[in-house]
């Protein structure tokens, strides 16, 4: 399988988010993707191949144009007002307040953000426009040729919506791409997000629509980030009405319980008809991922992939979202991607 990556993705390293009332360094952070990319290698899962540059016009196809120019100039901003600490904001448009957009960066943070975990520093930009040509390419060979491709994205995106980033994510990494599918020739696309938190963000920028199918395994939201989407009650609206299908399981949740959700998802991905598949894949899902109360072992990352492989009977791209516990990450990844390819044949 062809890999996708991008060293940029360094340039994304923030210090501190704050869980829990505590400033604790943050989990998202660079050896996340190196591991990944290590251990691709050490298996010799493929070639591994540099993004083309799409620019931010793919963007905007699913992100708000003011939004596309804040994150462009947050940084400056903030670092002119703060000096090069991570930018977070500590005060948000919250129900009872206007929706405006201040000219101050703390009120522009609150704005566009929904958490306190998410740093803006200098290297954002950069390494969030990178992580979308990694998508983006990867959607390119895929659209040519059939054959799965894995763009190990870093920063992931599926947390991001229309004009909002939290949760790790500043543009909607598989969104992006699953519109540039769209736009190019897919008349049906589905997202299947398998990430352990809800694909909030996806989920937002296809609610109503009926020619991309989002289909979310995950934690329950009544009891896990990000909380406010992810209910089972969420269809979609308008001509998005029954295009939404979300999965939520509770904590503890084991490879049995997730296998009753994963045959579901692609019974109703088989159903729709699509003609390219974006999977969101989060490996933090794994029983030691810090930030999951799953109980998935390395060995179920296997039988995954060889029920993905199965199921997914049409181009897919397969776009990396969460995952943290680092040592077991590469392992876990490359079981998911060798299963998947060897199954799909």
């Amino acid at each position: 399988m062809l890999t996708i990556y991008s060293e940029d993705h360094r340039l994304q390293h923030g210090k501190v988010e704050l869980t829990g009332g505590h400033f604790i360094p943050v989990v998202e952070k660079p050896e996340r993707a190196e591991t990944i990319l290590a251990r691709i290698k050490a298996v010799g899962l493929g070639e591994v191949r540099a993004p083309e540059r799409f620019g931010t016009d793919p963007i905007a196809r699913v992100h708000a144009p003011h939004f596309i120019r804040f994150l462009e100039t947050a940084w400056d901003e903030w670092a002119a007002a703060h000096g090069e600490i991570d930018a977070l904001p500590t005060n948000w448009a919250v129900r009872n307040m206007r929706q405006v957009v201040p000219s101050s960066i703390e009120g522009k943070l609150g704005y566009y953000a929904s958490d306190c975990g998410t740093p803006i520093t200098a290297g954002t930009w950069r390494a969030a426009l990178s992580s979308v040509d990694v998508a983006l390419t990867g959607a390119k060979l895929v659209a040519a040729d059939g054959k799965p491709v894995f763009s190990l994205c870093r920063p992931p995106g599926h947390h991001a919506s229309t004009d909002v980033y939290c949760g790790y994510c500043f543009f909607n990494n598989a969104a992006v791409a699953a519109q540039w599918f769209r736009d190019n020739g897919a008349a049906r696309v589905a997202v299947l997000d398998i990430d352990y938190h809800h694909g909030n963000g996806t989920q937002e920028i296809f609610y109503g629509r009926d020619d991309v199918l989002f289909v979310s395994l995950h934690a329950d939201p009544n009891v896990e980030y990000p909380y406010y989407l992810g209910y089972a009650e969420e269809r979609g609206e308008g001509a998005g009405e029954g295009f939404n299908l979300n999965l939520p399981m509770p904590f503890g949740t084991t490879w049995d319980r997730y296998r009753e959700a994963l045959d579901a998802a692609l019974a109703r991905i088989r159903d729709y008809g699509a003609d390219a598949v974006v999977l969101s894949f989060g490996a933090d899902t794994f029983q030691e991922d810090p930030i999951s109360q799953f109980k998935l072992n390395s060995d179920d990352f296997t039988r995954m992939g060889e029920i993905l492989g199965r199921g997914l009977s049409v181009p897919t791209l397969t776009v990396m979202e969460g995952g943290y516990a680092v040592d077991a990450l590469g392992v876990n990844v490359s079981n998911l991607l060798q299963a998947l390819e060897t199954s799909a044949r």
